[in-house]
């Protein structure tokens, strides 16, 4: 492993946790929704795996609250010296759009979807989410749509993020994908 940059400021552990949370809840959700959809005969006939999709997606919209409450309370680390500050405003951007576009828009889009739809949203199977709009077959596929175009954006949208975050770690060595990663030892 490289050598740590001694300017390293690290995020919160609370703002790493919900990080690697939200991340990996948003990878299964979208894995599981694009199996749901394009394998429905074979892997979703009772859909089983759309209700998961819903129930795990929903948890999303509950913890981009909690996410963007600490994000405002607890600022991020400044970013390096090394970087432009094209680069800077470009990462300011990029990160904010992955919060309004994979956080917040793909998750009520299928909020929207179900909604139009008549179908029941159940977070983390506990309880279920009120319709946002009286069903409406007429928007079912304009929702539909939508939710989709969303869900490939945001695919994308993450997979830059990823590889962003590589480059830092293995090109720049700047310091920057380490300041999300958990740390082993003791927090200072």
């Amino acid at each position: 492993m490289q050598a740590q940059p001694p300017h390293l400021q690290k995020f919160t552990p609370v703002a790493r946790l919900l990080h690697w949370l939200m991340g990996f809840l948003w990878l299964a959700v979208w894995i599981i929704g694009y199996a749901a959809a394009n394998w429905r005969e074979a892997l979703n006939p009772g859909h089983g795996l759309t209700a998961a999709h819903k129930a795990l997606a929903a948890t999303l919209l509950f913890l981009i609250v909690i996410r963007v409450f600490w994000r405002l309370t607890h600022p991020a680390p400044a970013l390096p010296d090394s970087m432009t500050p094209l680069m800077k405003r470009a990462a300011h951007w990029g990160h904010f759009l992955l919060y309004a576009v994979a956080l917040i828009a793909l998750p009520v889009s299928g909020w929207m979807w179900s909604s139009v739809a008549d179908k029941p949203i159940m977070v983390l199977w506990l309880f279920q989410l009120p319709p946002l709009v009286d069903p409406n077959p007429a928007y079912y596929v304009l929702a539909k749509q939508v939710h989709i175009w969303l869900a490939w954006i945001t695919g994308a949208l993450v997979l830059g993020h990823i590889l962003l975050a590589l480059k830092h770690y293995f090109i720049d060595r700047d310091g920057v994908m380490e300041s999300m990663l958990p740390r082993h030892g003791k927090e200072k």
